[in-house]
């Protein structure tokens, strides 16, 4: 079955699950325009996550999701939300979902993990998972080791349930790529925070369209996180404090709250950019609608014209 059928949207799309960002505006313009939307449910209390959940359901009646971050100390809470609510899918990440996997499927609940290796597919293949979102590290915000090119084909070698690539896609070549590559359907995040109806500040926005291929950089890879933003004097300061063998605790006192300064305050200077690689290739603010489709479109043209021979 594809992953359209199997989860009720028109394009086989997943709009990235970004912290603080991934909220009930943009989410239902996703799925409105043909995608899954999706919820982040990360640092939200269950009555937050609820009123997203409802105002989502106020703005489309197409399919949404919610991702859970399955190390929070509220996650019981906020499957009960989820349930409640008949949100029909979730995401999953930090974590696996398997204690939780008795009562999602209960409740007739699609659970698709994001997952960094070939193991770990496997191991959400034999839990029962639907399908596996395989996230590459040019993607934005917290990221693994591999890359999504040489990690998605060997993923849907050793699987046999849908795989979603994400991961460095931002226009309708990255999708017929990973098509190519055995991807079931694509995953974006990046190209969405330059939208419309993305709900962080123009300051943000405007980061995003103005980056280039070398804007973005990792910090936290000393202690075995690596987040992936846009450099400035945040991620500066980052990288000297590192430099002195800083404590982790200092590190995260210099980053707390910093995601929030860029995305609603508008810092962009003292504030965490989380973005993908593939930024340089978002040039403008743009409808939701418009970028889905024109991906879409782009991909099935170089699908069809593709015709190289060796």
């Amino acid at each position: 079955m594809t992953i359209t059928k199997l989860l009720g949207i028109k394009y086989p799309v997943f709009q990235g699950a970004m912290a603080q960002i991934a909220r009930h505006q943009l989410a239902s313009a996703v799925s409105n325009a043909g995608g899954l939307g999706i919820i982040a449910s990360g640092g939200m209390s269950p009555e937050q996550l609820r009123e997203e959940i409802v105002n989502c359901k106020k703005y489309t009646d197409k399919p949404f999701a919610v991702n859970l971050m399955l190390m929070m100390h509220n996650i019981n809470e906020i499957i009960d939300v989820i349930i409640d609510e008949g949100v029909g899918i979730v995401t999953t990440g930090a974590g696996t979902p398997r204690k939780y996997m008795p009562k999602l499927k209960e409740a007739g609940i699609k659970v698709i993990p994001v997952i960094p290796s070939v193991k770990a597919a496997k191991k959400m293949e034999e839990l029962g998972c639907d399908a596996v979102v395989v996230e590459g590290m040019e993607a934005g915000g917290h990221v693994g080791e591999s890359t999504t090119m040489a990690l998605l084909p060997q993923v849907t070698s050793a699987v046999n349930i849908p795989v979603i690539a994400a991961g460095g896609i931002a226009d309708g070549r990255g999708v017929a790529a990973a098509y190519c590559l055995g991807a079931s359907g694509v995953q974006m995040g990046t190209v969405f925070l330059a939208t419309e109806e993305c709900p962080v500040s123009e300051n943000y926005k405007n980061a995003i369209i103005e980056a280039v291929d070398t804007s973005t950089t990792l910090t936290g890879t000393k202690f075995g996180a690596p987040v992936r933003g846009i450099k400035n004097e945040l991620t500066k300061r980052y990288h000297e404090l590192e430099e002195k063998s800083s404590t982790l605790m200092e590190l995260e006192e210099l980053t707390l709250g910093s995601l929030r300064k860029a995305a609603y305050e508008g810092d962009v200077e003292n504030g965490s950019i989380m973005s993908g690689q593939i930024a340089g290739l978002v040039n403008e603010i743009r409808l939701v609608k418009d970028v889905i489709e024109g991906i879409f479109e782009e991909a099935q043209k170089v699908l069809e014209e593709t015709k190289i021979e060796f």
